[in-house]
């Protein structure tokens, strides 16, 4: 299934309704059965496809370090996502802000962890980006 920004995310950030360095921003972890569609706009649209598992809370783990760095290509970032002593499998990461949905992430596939660490790395571009025409 693809990756991709929920269209109530673009809502969000028009009407200065998010601040992406502000606001309490999630990221949680879902299974299989997500797939990503963009007119979803409520956290709780997915979270009956939410993990479970040892070193998993439900709801998932709050995003720190969070920056906006505005340039030519202006990004979004945040610090890496991390679950110690971890045992689940997950197949999607979903980011939200209270109960708007703002991105889902697709693994590519089952990503497992058995009584280790399970970490998100965010690329070196950011989370998301927004470039200039």
């Amino acid at each position: 299934m693809p990756s991709g920004i929920y269209e109530r995310f673009f809502a969000n950030l028009m009407n200065k309704e998010i601040d992406l360095e502000i606001d309490v921003v999630k990221v949680a972890l879902l299974n299989n059965s997500h797939s990503f569609y963009g007119a979803d706009n409520l956290w709780s649209e997915v979270s009956a496809n939410e993990i479970s598992g040892t070193g998993y809370s439900a709801g998932g783990k709050t995003l720190a370090g969070k920056a906006v760095t505005q340039a030519t290509i202006t990004k979004w970032d945040g610090n890496n996502v991390l679950w110690t002593s971890a045992v689940f499998s997950a197949y999607h990461a979903v980011i939200y802000s209270g109960t708007d949905l703002i991105a889902s992430i697709d693994f590519g596939g089952i990503q497992s962890v058995a009584d280790g660490n399970f970490e998100i790395e965010w690329s070196a571009d950011g989370i998301i980006t927004l470039t200039e025409n």
